[in-house]
């Protein structure tokens, strides 16, 4: 796929997938929103936890990382600009695994160990990374199907080419209409 093609798939990406996206849409969109929100109520969840996790400039990261989190969460409830906001949130979901699950594994996560066995290893990785495994996935899923039927995109992309959707025609009045 050529870097135009690309472009044009990210600005207009299919719409034809299933109404029922809409609850994946809901699910991912609502968690990095709520998520987003916490970075600025709790600090210990925000800059707090990036400083503890060695992020560079953690209160610049914390804050873009929260700020991304708000308006692409609400983008993503939407069903707007779907293709393009998935692509950051897949780069954040990467790099929130790799920041955090790799120390766990080795056993010196510089975070609270989870409260309950297993606190370190493979099994610890595995169920402290499903919320960013379920994240990532759900966003993937967006970025090659689309938003789905109940989303601004389509509905944008209706607008955008009214030959797609149905046309009522009604029955003609004169004889020269009928020969067309």
């Amino acid at each position: 796929m050529n870097m135009n093609a690309l472009v044009q798939r990210l600005l207009h990406p299919p719409v034809n997938a299933p109404a029922a996206v809409i609850l994946l849409r809901l699910m991912a969109g609502g968690i990095f929103l709520s998520e987003g929100i916490l970075k600025f109520v709790y600090p210990n969840q925000g800059v707090g936890r990036f400083t503890k996790l060695g992020f560079p400039a953690p209160y610049l990261t914390a804050t873009f990382v929260a700020w991304l989190e708000i308006i692409g969460g609400i983008l993503l409830i939407l069903g707007l600009f779907t293709s393009l906001i998935t692509i950051p949130f897949i780069i954040e979901m990467i790099v929130a695994t790799l920041s955090t699950k790799i120390t766990l594994f080795l056993g010196t996560y510089p975070l609270a160990l989870p409260s309950s066995p297993p606190t370190v290893g493979f099994w610890a990785v595995m169920h402290e990374a499903r919320s960013e495994y379920g994240q990532l996935m759900t966003v993937i899923f967006l970025l090659i199907v689309g938003p789905g039927l109940w989303s601004v995109d389509a509905y944008l992309e209706r607008r955008r080419k009214p030959e797609t959707r149905p046309v009522m025609r009604s029955v003609p009045s004169t004889a020269s209409e009928h020969a067309r």
